[in-house]
């Protein structure tokens, strides 16, 4: 991959993990934190699942990384609450 690709999967991966935190309200890990899970879910999608979705281009690319990241944050916080 390209450096340019790098940074828009990290935008991309900032707007998810806004966007999951608003979804998975009352959870999560705040603003920042939220932020660094869809960063981390849009490098994984990109890496992992290009094209997975109908929907493709940058609209595309949110919306997986959003799921992933509610996903991941929905986990994390089963985790959270078995300790």
């Amino acid at each position: 991959m390209d450096p340019v690709a790098i940074v828009v999967m990290l935008a991309i991966g900032a707007v998810a993990g806004w966007l999951a935190g608003q979804i998975k309200s009352g959870g999560g890990f705040g603003l920042v934190g939220n932020i660094i899970v869809g960063i981390l879910c849009a490098l994984v999608a990109g890496f992992l699942f290009p094209g997975f979705l109908p929907v493709g281009g940058l609209i595309g690319q949110i919306i997986s990384a959003t799921l992933g990241a509610v996903i991941l944050l929905f986990i994390i916080g089963l985790v959270n609450r078995a300790n």
